[in-house]
């Protein structure tokens, strides 16, 4: 974005929303690929879920946690307090914790209770966010 701000747009061609170049936190500017003048290439990193100078989560990530949470609370098979489990593992499955594998474990039990439709639907909101640790361990 710095190197080539003609290339930035101003909405995201996924969601609409405003885009972001700096954290809503700190102001600090949001890392991206690195370009090197004259090399070819293609950038297809994924966009980062938190602020690498204060931590914050980006909106998009806070997004999609909160569509996971209130997919949580459609889900007849499970339990009032096995939803609040949920909610709390998907907390901790997003970063890479001494938690992360206690919470990836017990997402992975809660998603079967709740149903292979149910499961795939938390995997297409969760999977750009939730840390490579979790991912492997809920979706191997």
């Amino acid at each position: 974005m710095i190197a080539y701000p003609g290339h930035n747009q101003k909405y995201c061609d996924k969601c609409g929303a405003p885009t972001i170049t700096n954290c809503q936190g700190c102001g600090t500017a949001i890392k991206g690929s690195y370009h090197v003048q004259g090399v070819f290439g293609i950038d297809d990193s994924p966009s980062p879920s938190f602020c690498h100078n204060c931590g914050k989560s980006y909106p998009w990530t806070e997004a999609k946690i909160k569509a996971a949470q209130e997919l949580t609370l459609e889900l007849d098979n499970l339990t009032q307090e096995e939803k609040e489990n949920l909610n709390k593992s998907i907390n901790d499955i997003i970063r890479d914790t001494p938690e992360t594998t206690v919470s990836a474990t017990r997402v992975k039990k809660l998603f079967a209770k709740a149903g292979k439709g149910a499961a795939e639907s938390f995997r297409n909101i969760l999977v750009d966010i939730i840390c490579e640790a979790a991912k492997k361990m809920i979706w191997p």
